[in-house]
């Protein structure tokens, strides 16, 4: 135990790393496990979309969005995601499906979604990148869909 004390005092920036990064590993395994959204494969966001009155959200940045996005997709980029969730208003009582490029930014805007109030929201687990792998269909087009 004294050479755990002897570390810890000769090194204390490398336990206050541990310590840091131990708590955001919890805090990320709570917040999934707790979480008011789900994340779906590309496959299974496909059947939901089949199956009920579902919306996309793209949270893409608009040059993103134009090289290839999901068929009807909605593309509110995640910076301007609070400001424009008006134009979501109709949507509260249908499905929600959250896309970005890798999944990343999707989750702070499913939050977000939450927490305005919609109801039923889901994540595509590895955003566009893994819709693409899935060779699921695409479309490109030169403007956005709102």
């Amino acid at each position: 135990m004294e050479q755990y004390i002897e570390f810890a005092t000769n090194h204390y920036l490398l336990v206050i790393a541990l310590v840091v990064v131990t708590f955001l590993l919890i805090q990320d395994f709570v917040e999934s496990a707790f979480g008011k959204f789900s994340s779906l494969s590309p496959l299974m966001a496909v059947t939901k979309m089949n199956s009920n009155d579902t919306k996309i959200v793209d949270v893409r940045e608009p040059h993103e969005f134009v090289k290839g996005h999901i068929e009807d997709a909605i593309n509110l980029p995640l910076g301007k995601l609070e400001e424009q969730i008006g134009t979501l208003a109709k949507y509260k009582k249908n499905t929600l499906i959250v896309v970005c490029q890798s999944g990343t930014r999707a989750t702070p805007a499913c939050k977000t979604l939450i927490k305005e109030g919609f109801e039923t929201v889901f994540n595509i687990s590895g955003g566009m990148q893994s819709w693409e792998d899935s060779k699921l269909p695409m479309k490109i087009s030169s403007k956005n869909k709102s």
